[in-house]
C-alpha cells in the first residue's frame, strides 16, 4: 500500500451536470465515513449528504461508492463522489479533501501508476489506456481498447507459460544428462516444436507492428506539385476549411501546413507543401521546397497535383482544373481528375482516399503490437528463441530461454521500465 491517499477530479472541467472525484489509498474508508457519516457496503452506489468534517457544513447532496482492496481499479481502497458539477461544488470538495490528514492531490497518471504497481495492469495495458484517451478516430479507439483490455497482455502470458515450461524441461535435461531418460528427451523434442510454433506467432504480430503504429499515429498524405496548380485549394476542400492561403502568386505556401482528417474511421494527416519549381532565387521559398520534398519522402501517400499529366509523377497523380481543360471528372488511366474550384470529382477523390486508408489500416482488425518499444521487446524475444533453437548445449539452451523470458518481462513492464513509466504517465491527465 502507498502511504498517501490521493484524490482528483476525474471528470471534465466544470461546469457540468455531474462531477466525479476519485480517491485511492489507505485513508479512503476514514474519509468516506467522515464526509458521509457512515461507511456503506462496498461496490454499492449510495445517496449521501456530503459534509466538510472540519465545519460540518453541507457541501452537496450526492452519490458515493467505495471499493475495498484488492478488488478495485488500483488494487487499493478506492472511492468516488458523484457530485453536482458546478465550479463551486467541485472547488469545495477539493478544498475539503486537501485539508484532511494523509490526503493529497494526485499527480498526472498516478491512479494508473498505482494500478500498475499493484499488478492490476501491465505496461501494454497502460499504453493502451494512454492511446484510448488520445484516440481521435474509430479505428484508433478499437485498437487502443483491445490493448487496454489486455489483448497483448493475454498473448504475452501464453507465451510466458510456454517459455516457463521449456525452461523446466531444460532443467530436467540438465538433471538427467547422464541417464538421458527417454521421457525427458521426447519431452524436449515436443517443447522445441512448441517454441517454433510460438516463434511463428510472434513474428506474425511483429510483421503487423508497422500497421499498429500507423493506426496510433495516423497516415500522412502530402499534397505536392508546381505553383498555381490548385494544391492549396484542393487541400482546403479536403480539410473542410480555409486552412491554407490561396493566391495566384507563386510561392504563397512556405512551411508545410497540416490538418487532421477522419476518413471512414481512419486517422489521416493531410499536409500542404510549398510549390515545386526550378530557378528559385528567394532563399525562404527554396527552403520551403526542401521541406516539401522531405515531407513527401516521409509520407505514406503523395498526391501529385497538376493541370496535365506530369512527366515524372511523385505519387498518385491528381489532375486539377478540369473545368478549364474539359476533362471528365473521376478516375481515368490511374489518375484522379477533379476541379477544386467547381467541386467536380472531389467526392471520387475522397472515396479513393478513404479506400486507400482502409486498405492500409484494416479497420476492425486491431493490431496487437502498436509501439516501437513493444516491437523491440518482441524482436529480442525472437532473437532469443532463435538462439535457443540453435543451441545443443543444455546450459546455453537454458540461458537463451532465460533471455527470452527477460524480453517478455520488458514487454509487460516487469523489468527495466522506470524511464518509460515516467514519460508515459506524464502524458496522462490528473485523475486517471
Amino acid at each position: 500500500m502507498t502511504e498517501a491517499t490521493i484524490f482528483a477530479l476525474a471528470s471534465g472541467r466544470p461546469p457540468a451536470a455531474i462531477a466525479v472525484i476519485r480517491l485511492s489509498g489507505p485513508a479512503v474508508r476514514v474519509t468516506m465515513t467522515a464526509m458521509t457519516g457512515r461507511l456503506p457496503p462496498p461496490r454499492r452506489m449510495t445517496a449521501a449528504r456530503i459534509v466538510d468534517p472540519a465545519t460540518l457544513g453541507v457541501i452537496d447532496q450526492a452519490l458515493a461508492v467505495w471499493f475495498a482492496a484488492p478488488a478495485s481499479a488500483t488494487g487499493e481502497d478506492t472511492a468516488e463522489f458523484h457530485v453536482h458539477g458546478s465550479t463551486a461544488v467541485v472547488a469545495a470538495m477539493l478544498r475539503c479533501l486537501a485539508a484532511l490528514p494523509g490526503l493529497r492531490l494526485a499527480e498526472p497518471g498516478e491512479f494508473t501508476r498505482r494500478a500498475f504497481d499493484n499488478a492490476k495492469l501491465d505496461l501494454t495495458q497502460v499504453e493502451g489506456l494512454a492511446d484510448l484517451m488520445a484516440a481521435g478516430t474509430e479505428t484508433q479507439r478499437l485498437q487502443a481498447l483491445t490493448q487496454a483490455s489486455g489483448g497483448l497482455r493475454q498473448r504475452a502470458e501464453t507465451w510466458r507459460a510456454t517459455i516457463v515450461a521449456a525452461l523446466a524441461n531444460s532443467v530436467a535435461l540438465l538433471d538427467f544428462a547422464e541417464e538421458q531418460s527417454d521421457v525427458v528427451v521426447a519431452s524436449d523434442v515436443k517443447t522445441a516444436a512448441t517454441l517454433r510454433v510460438m516463434r511463428v506467432e510472434v513474428t506474425t504480430h511483429l510483421a503487423d507492428s508497422a500497421r499498429g503504429e500507423r493506426v496510433r499515429d495516423g497516415l500522412t498524405v502530402a499534397v505536392v506539385g508546381a505553383p498555381n496548380v490548385g494544391k492549396s485549394s484542393l487541400f482546403n476542400i479536403l480539410a473542410g476549411r480555409d486552412a491554407a492561403i490561396v493566391s495566384s502568386a507563386a510561392g504563397t505556401t512556405r512551411d508545410p501546413i497540416e490538418v487532421a482528417l477522419d476518413l471512414n474511421g481512419c486517422a489521416v494527416t493531410l499536409i500542404d507543401t510549398a510549390g515545386l519549381r526550378d530557378d528559385v532565387a528567394d532563399p525562404v521559398e527554396r527552403e520551403g521546397m526542401v521541406r516539401a520534398r522531405a515531407r513527401a519522402a516521409a509520407a505514406a501517400l503523395v498526391l501529385h497535383v497538376a493541370t496535365e499529366p506530369p512527366a515524372e509523377p511523385l505519387g498518385q497523380v491528381v489532375i486539377n482544373k478540369i473545368d478549364l481543360s474539359g476533362e471528365p471528372a473521376g478516375i481515368h488511366a490511374g489518375r484522379l481528375y477533379v476541379s477544386a474550384a467547381g467541386g467536380s470529382g472531389i467526392d471520387a477523390l475522397r472515396n479513393w482516399l478513404a479506400e486507400w486508408a482502409t486498405a492500409a489500416l484494416r479497420p476492425g482488425d486491431p493490431a496487437l503490437v502498436t509501439r516501437e518499444r513493444q516491437r523491440i521487446a518482441l524482436a529480442g524475444l525472437v532473437e532469443a528463441l532463435d538462439d535457443a533453437d540453435r543451441e545443443v548445449d543444455p546450459v546455453l539452451h537454458a540461458e537463451a530461454l532465460q533471455m527470452a523470458a527477460q524480453s517478455l518481462a520488458r514487454l509487460t513492464g516487469r523489468v527495466g521500465i522506470e524511464d518509460i513509466l515516467d514519460e508515459l504517465y506524464s502524458a496522462f491527465c490528473i485523475g486517471k
